[in-house]
């Protein structure tokens, strides 16, 4: 039985806590029974842009005539974008070879199991099995998809994204493809098949899709889906699939009217949210505690109920987002490795992007969330229109495609939430969450200062966390950074 100083269990960004733990020259073993990297880049994020760059050019192409440009659609080489598509995740094969030149390192293939609060055994797809023990252990294992129970569809057979990026992807864009759940995964793989000439249906139990962002924002994203063709059908409830003569038949329930429907479709693409991997690892022999969404319970140093044993990712249940777990690792590396004090995990700035067409970008609270909390605020917009950059791209007032930035401002001016829909969203919302995270720094006067409340902190450093510093910053001219930097000339604070 092999002993380490520290077990991985997931290949996705435990990897950076990995390599930090390697460079101290730490006996590591590191646990995975699939490809390589994660979630994000065998079966997620990265491989998705590869088909979602070329989707956004379609969509550009079709509006070119917006610009004095007119072009014929553009013809689809399917086998030069999955080449593409496919280099990515090969990369994983690096990855491996890699980590067979490190000599304190012994990777296992296939699923670890406590056997209890120190010791694991990896089970092997060939049925073998092998033990080992650690004194810290690092749970990675992320998420999947959660498949919803309908009657007949594992029968008939459907793709998810685990699968889609594996032994279920297309020869070919398909015909007609029924998307179950209105999240960001459902989105990005719309905007992506309707582009390639797909017919897409998305079924959503609730009133609309992408139900984490700002109503009008969503709103904005459901016209556009309609004008390219995607049909949105809301408090819809696949109840029964069936196969039959190459086709799928999905029986759809309306939960208002209880009116009943048949959808017939090429695929059927599951996208109705994720469930933790932690059922996997056998916690409770090691003493590991969940909630009861089956999440690892975790502190704000990422320890979890068992000493020595931390969890960082999506199997921490908080934000399914790989920066998120890039972030975790690289504190939990520092507190584990630095020698340095402890420092928590913050989750007060986290920005998440999702790449359908039009492009959604979301930081901080949303206005609901403001004011459920109570704090006096305003908001204002600025439309893609209103400045040069956005009417040189063909953007123009009163057109349905006209997107826009929404900022929410506390009367103290501090940046409380920012939501950006149309092209480019995921790049002007960066600067945001730089500058909203400088309102949560300054740790040695928090430390000092001690039961003092964050608002305090603004004697010292008044611009802290607001946004005093983009009225009092060059802004380029012409660019898209207009959009976001004169949004604020609308707020006009009482008092």
């Amino acid at each position: 039985m092999e002993h380490f100083d520290l077990v991985i269990v997931g290949s996705g960004a435990g990897l950076m806590v990995m390599e930090a733990a390697l460079e101290k020259g730490l006996r590591c073993a590191l646990i995975e029974k699939a490809k390589l990297g994660g979630t994000c880049l065998t079966k997620g994020c990265i491989p998705s842009k590869m088909l979602v760059y070329p989707a956004d050019f379609i969509r550009e192409a079709e509006r070119a005539s917006h610009i004095g440009v007119n072009v014929g659609r553009p013809f689809i080489d399917w086998e030069v974008i999955s080449r593409r598509m496919w280099a990515q995740i090969d990369f994983h094969k690096t990855i491996e070879k890699n980590l067979g030149n490190s000599p304190n390192l012994t990777l296992y293939k296939g699923t670890g199991v406590f056997t209890g609060p120190g010791s694991m055994t990896v089970l092997r797809e060939d049925g073998t099995k092998e033990e080992l023990t650690g004194d810290k252990f690092l749970l990675a294992v992320g998420a999947r998809t959660a498949v919803p129970p309908v009657e007949g569809l594992e029968e008939a057979g459907y793709v998810t994204s685990e699968t889609f990026f594996g032994e279920k992807y297309p020869q070919k864009p398909w015909e007609s493809l029924v998307i179950i759940g209105g999240g960001s995964i459902s989105t990005e793989f719309a905007h992506i098949f309707s582009a390639f000439g797909t017919k897409v249906t998305i079924l959503v139990r609730s009133g609309g899709i992408l139900n984490k962002e700002e109503p009008e924002v969503a709103e904005f994203v459901s016209r556009q889906f309609a004008e390219n063709r995607i049909e949105i059908l809301t408090h819809s409830t696949p109840v029964s699939v069936r196969a039959e003569g190459g086709k799928k038949y999905v029986t759809v329930e309306n939960s208002a009217t209880k009116e009943r429907s048949v959808l017939a479709c090429e695929e059927i693409f599951a996208a109705s949210g994720t469930r933790s991997n932690a059922d996997t690892l056998d916690l409770d022999k090691a003493g590991v505690e969940t909630d009861k969404h089956g999440w690892i319970v975790t502190n704000g140093y990422l320890e979890t109920s068992q000493p020595g044993i931390w969890a960082l990712g999506d199997v921490n249940g908080k934000y399914q987002l790989r920066h998120k777990a890039n972030f975790e690792a690289q504190i939990l590396s520092q507190n584990l490795f630095s020698g340095e004090s402890k420092q928590e995990v913050r989750y007060d700035a986290v920005p998440w992007a999702v790449f359908t067409h039009p492009q959604v970008a979301h930081l901080g609270l949303t206005e609901q969330e403001v004011q459920e909390k109570g704090i006096p605020y305003q908001t204002a917009y600025n439309h893609f229109s209103e400045v040069v950059g956005g009417r040189a791209m063909g953007y123009r007032k009163r057109d349905g495609d006209d997107g826009f930035v929404k900022v929410i401002i506390g009367y103290d001016k501090k940046l409380l939430g920012v939501h950006i829909v149309g092209p480019q969203a995921a790049v002007l919302l960066q600067p945001f969450v730089y500058l909203m995270n400088a309102g949560y720094q300054c740790p040695k006067i928090r430390r000092a200062l001690a039961a003092r409340e964050m608002d305090d902190l603004r004697i010292l450093s008044p611009n802290l966390g607001t946004y005093a510093p983009i009225n009092n910053s060059m802004v380029i001219h012409p660019s898209l950074n207009e959009l976001t930097a004169w949004v604020f000339e609308k707020i006009h604070i009482p008092g």
